[in-house]
C-alpha cells in the first residue's frame, strides 16, 4: 500500500470498524544482553531523502492485528505513584484535561506489542518500534555524554510488570539525532527537534513487528484521529501501559513541516516522553509524532519529516 503525505487517517469511528485479523502462526525469541551506544549527530540530511513521504509498517504473520484492545482493569487499580497537585510547576498548571481517558492495557497483538518502555540513566521513557531492530523514542530521555559517546539503553517492548516474556528486550547501540535535545525543560529548538532513532543490538522487530512512519501535514491539524501510548510514572509508575484514542494534534503553522511542535490536549505524565502518536490509513499505523513535553496549558508532541528522515537513514545504514 502506497499513501500520500496529505491523505486523511482514518476517524476513531472508522478504526473501531475496521476488522481485526488473527495470527497465522506463532514463534519465541531469545534476549540478549548490555552494550553501549554510539551517537550519530546528523546535521545534513541527503537530498534524496526529502521525497520520502512515509516508511512501512510490518505485522508479522504470528501477531493478531487488533484495533482496540482489552481493557487491563485489575492492572489500573494500583494505586497512583505521584501527587500531581504537588508534582507540577507552576502552580495551576496540568497535564490531564478533565477526565483522565488513559486506558492501562496488555496486549501482545500488533501494533500494540510495538510500544516499549525506555530506561536510560536519566529514567524512563517511552518508545515504538520503528524497524526490525529500530527503536523510535524522544531526544531528551538519551544520556549524552561529555566525551561525544551515549550512556546505555534498554528497551521493553509490551514491558509489564517486567520484561515480556516473549518480547524480552534489546540494547541500544548507535543512536541517530538531529539536534541535541536535553532536559528537563525544553526550549522552543529543542521542542521542534524532540525525537531520536536508537539502532538495537537484534532483530526485536521479527517478534513485535513495527509501525510505519509518515512526515506529519499540518493539514491534518484539529483531527482526532491519532491514539499515544505510553508508560506513566503518576497511574502506573512506568510499570504498565496506557493508551489513548481520538487526540487532536494542533502544527506550529509558523514552523515549516520538516521539524515542529505540535501542541495537544491528551492525557500525559513523565514516563510517556517518547510514547507514539500513530493514525491508520486503511487500517495500517504509521506514527506521526513521540511525546515530548508540557507547557502550562498544554502538552507538545514532536515530529515532521527530519522524524521520517533519521528513521530512513539509521534503516538504511544499519539494516
Amino acid at each position: 500500500m502506497t499513501t500520500k503525505k496529505n491523505d486523511v487517517p482514518m476517524s476513531s469511528e472508522e478504526v473501531k470498524k475496521a476488522k481485526e485479523i488473527k495470527a497465522k502462526k506463532s514463534v519465541a525469541i531469545d534476549e540478549n544482553g548490555n552494550k553501549e551506544m554510539e551517537a550519530i549527530g546528523v546535521k545534513a540530511l541527503g537530498k534524496d531523502a526529502r521525497a520520502i513521504a512515509e516508511i512501512m509498517p510490518y505485522c508479522p504473520d504470528h501477531l493478531d492485528l487488533v484495533f482496540t484492545p482489552k481493557n487491563d482493569k485489575e492492572g489500573a487499580k494500583k494505586a497512583k505513584f505521584i501527587d500531581r497537585e504537588t508534582f507540577m510547576r507552576p502552580e495551576g498548571s496540568k497535564t490531564i484535561f478533565g477526565p483522565d481517558q488513559r486506558v492501562v492495557y496488555n496486549a501482545n497483538a500488533y501494533p500494540w506489542g510495538c510500544v516499549g518502555r525506555v530506561e536510560t540513566a536519566l529514567g524512563y521513557g517511552s518508545g515504538v518500534m520503528i524497524g526490525p531492530r529500530h527503536l523510535l523514542t524522544c531526544c531528551h530521555i538519551i544520556d549524552f555524554k561529555t566525551n561525544g559517546s551515549i550512556g546505555p539503553l534498554k528497551f521493553s517492548p509490551m514491558y509489564y510488570n517486567g520484561p515480556n516474556a516473549t518480547f524480552g528486550s534489546a540494547n541500544g547501540i548507535k543512536t541517530y539525532y538531529k539536534y541535541k535535545v536535553q532536559g528537563p525543560t525544553l526550549d522552543a529548538t529543542e521542542s521542534q527537534y524532540d525525537y531520536a532513532v536508537v539502532v538495537l543490538d537484534r532483530n526485536i522487530g521479527t517478534a513485535t513487528g513495527w509501525m510505519g512512519a509518515k512526515a506529519y501535514s499540518d493539514s491534518w491539524d484539529g483531527l482526532a484521529s491519532w491514539t499515544h501510548a505510553g508508560y506513566p510514572m503518576d497511574l502506573t509508575g512506568a510499570q504498565r501501559p496506557i493508551y489513548q484514542n481520538s487526540i487532536a494534534l494542533d502544527g506550529d503553522s509558523a514552523l515549516p513541516d520538516t521539524h515542529e511542535s505540535m501542541t495537544h490536549q491528551g492525557d500525559v505524565w513523565p514516563g510517556q516522553s517518547g510514547g507514539p502518536f500513530w493514525g491508520y490509513w486503511s487500517g495500517t499505523p504509521f506514527v506521526v509524532a513521540v511525546q515530548s513535553g508540557q507547557t502550562a496549558t498544554s502538552n507538545s508532541a514532536s515530529g515532521g519529516s527530519d522524524l521520517l528522515d533519521l528513521v530512513n537513514k539509521a534503516r538504511t545504514e544499519f539494516p
